[in-house]
């Protein structure tokens, strides 16, 4: 019987994992609608009131994603005013949803990285993931990778789909 061979486990391809830099920590989510009238109407003197009272601690160490679930409209100084309360305790605020929490978190990772172990090497980024990676994460990722890789690929290693070679013209 022929020794089975692990060609993926013996090639040349380095990984590049963007569930490695997924920050650990809590994300919660701040529904504004829920200090609205009626979940759609800002009453200022009101709208003050409820978040002078509001227990902030409860975020501490938190990533936080305010976002409004209804329709409603209202100034930019109600989300800059919430996040004056959250900044002493949250790690990192964005107005949005989670996805835009993780993507801004992802914003501030990936420039920072060394990509240089990727110089002339053919890289996969790993696509699935047990973290909610968003996919604009991947966009970045190929955007750094792009200068230093000879190849780039998307997936796993055994179903990689190709989508970057560098010209000869440009070696």
């Amino acid at each position: 019987m022929d020794e089975i061979i692990n060609k993926v486990a013996n090639s040349s391809l380095e990984v590049f994992d963007l569930e490695d830099y997924y920050p650990t920590g809590i994300r919660s989510q701040i529904d504004i609608s829920k200090w609205l009238f009626e979940g759609f109407l800002l009453k200022e003197k009101d709208f003050r009131e409820t978040l002078k009272n509001q227990d902030w601690s409860q975020y501490q160490n938190h990533y936080v994603a305010i976002f409004c679930s209804t329709q409603a409209i209202f100034p930019a100084w109600a989300t800059i005013l919430i996040t004056v309360y959250l900044s002493p305790y949250a790690k990192k605020v964005v107005v949005g949803d989670l996805t835009d929490l993780d993507t801004a978190l992802y914003q501030s990772i990936l420039p920072n990285l060394d990509y240089s172990d990727y110089k002339d090497k053919s890289v996969i980024i790993k696509g699935c993931s047990k973290k909610p990676v968003p996919e604009s994460a991947y966009i970045l990722a190929v955007q750094y990778l792009q200068p230093e890789a000879k190849s780039i690929m998307y997936g796993e290693a055994c179903s990689a789909v190709p989508i970057y070679k560098r010209s000869k013209v440009q070696s």
